[in-house]
């Protein structure tokens, strides 16, 4: 069973005790990413997220790295749109090390000149890495397409330019708004003693102070609908096709995922059985809903020949045209209840994925939900549900997409789109 504690500085802590395991998961989560920067900072929450690894006021770079290798332990940080995680797994005899150096690098950070330019450098390939990787890129292109001119859009990495007029005070400043007790939440699961556990997140993290008020409000972004092209020498065209999607902890985002499972949630999907298995045009295909603290979006993505990229985009839409048409079966829509149940009850065996939900769960909605309220929404699913955001996401009119490869696909099918 989850608990919570808030210590006196507002910090929340979130936990559970899983004392059968070895391990323990301690994450540390900032409600902000790159949604709460500017086009002219855009990037500097994922460049903070480097830096506080490059050393603090009594430890290297290095001295961070060989600590945690010590123990055999991970350390490691991602950066989101909503929220930036700092998260370690360790065995629970290793906690306090664990404690002790994220506290460190939170709190005490330096921001050296040279140690920036050099980690400029490295985001700088960071960039470029992903550049090549024109599945990635595709579905960052969508992003930024879908959600043009807000802070939503951004790319989480920044630009080169961007990155450039960064400076030392802007990531001070930055730290000093959205690095505060009251936007932080640390989670944790694993093996530990739970009053040890208080007394240790008390003892390193009990006297940070807010140097600030943050305010996370902002205007809740439009979905925008937009085609584009974006040349690239590929061997392939990549496809990205977006919907309208639905926010974090909306009652209806369990439907949502038991219809993604339907539409191209796993090898059994309507898209992967007809497209891929049935007429082999493309090796790649999959669709997945991405949920952000006040809004949504459903993706579909592809990969085929360049001969092949209009046939696979017809097929898509006729697949979900038949979807408006027809609906969906009673025997899909039991299957993919019980896959859902099924993937969500295997994640629980992870120390870190369950620290991870509980922790990105609590710092963006503000409340944690049990595995067996989960379970329960789950079971509460209604074929009518289904059928609501069949129409909801498709008939709209609202879609977006985005090709990327050597050559553009024919206009007239991109009519096959248009529901």
């Amino acid at each position: 069973m989850y608990k919570e504690y808030i210590l006196e500085n507002n910090l929340t802590v979130v936990y559970e005790r899983l004392n059968h395991l070895k391990s323990v998961s301690f994450g540390v989560w900032i409600g902000a990413g790159a949604r709460y920067e500017t086009r002219r900072n855009n990037g500097i929450s994922h460049f903070i997220e480097h830096m506080v690894f490059k050393g603090t006021e009594k430890r290297t770079a290095k001295d961070i790295a060989c600590e945690i290798d010590r123990i055999g332990g991970e350390i490691n940080a991602f950066t989101g749109k909503d929220c930036t995680c700092y998260y370690t797994k360790t065995l629970y005899s290793d906690l306090e090390t664990a404690v002790e150096i994220l506290s460190d690098m939170l709190l005490n950070p330096v921001f050296n000149l040279e140690h920036m330019e050099t980690e400029k450098k490295v985001v700088m390939e960071e960039i470029s890495m992903y550049e090549d990787d024109p599945e990635e890129l595709v579905h960052d292109l969508l992003t930024e397409e879908m959600w043009n001119g807000v802070p939503l859009g951004y790319p989480i990495l920044g630009t080169a330019e961007s990155l450039e007029r960064i400076v030392s005070d802007d990531l001070i400043e930055y730290m000093s708004t959205f690095y505060i007790p009251d936007n932080c939440v640390i989670s944790v699961v694993g093996n530990f003693d739970e009053e040890h556990l208080i007394e240790l997140i008390n003892k390193y993290f009990g006297k940070w102070k807010s140097l600030g008020y943050c305010n996370l409000s902002n205007e809740r972004p439009l979905f925008r609908t937009h085609f584009l092209f974006k040349k690239k020498e590929t061997e392939q065209t990549h496809l990205c096709i977006g919907f309208r999607g639905l926010p974090m902890g909306d009652d209806l985002i369990y439907a949502l995922m038991v219809l993604n499972n339907i539409i191209g949630g796993g090898m059994s999907s309507r898209l992967f059985q007809n497209i891929r298995e049935d007429l082999g045009l493309v090796y790649s295909i999959y669709s997945f809903p991405t949920s952000f603290r006040d809004c949504g979006m459903f993706t579909i993505y592809a990969a085929a020949n360049p001969d092949k990229a209009n046939k696979v985009i017809e097929c898509i839409g006729k697949e979900i045209c038949n979807l408006i048409t027809h609906g969906i079966t009673d025997s899909e829509f039991l299957i993919s209840k019980n896959q859902l149940k099924g993937n969500y009850c295997l994640s629980l065996d992870s120390t870190s994925g369950r620290m991870t939900a509980i922790g990105k769960s609590r710092i963006i909605t503000g409340m944690v939900t049990y595995p067996e309220e989960v379970l329960e929404k789950i079971d509460s699913i209604r074929m009518n549900d289904v059928s609501h955001l069949v129409n909801w996401m498709f008939k709209t009119g609202e879609t977006g997409v985005v090709i990327l490869g050597d050559e553009p696909v024919s206009s007239e099918y991109l009519n096959y789109l248009e529901f």
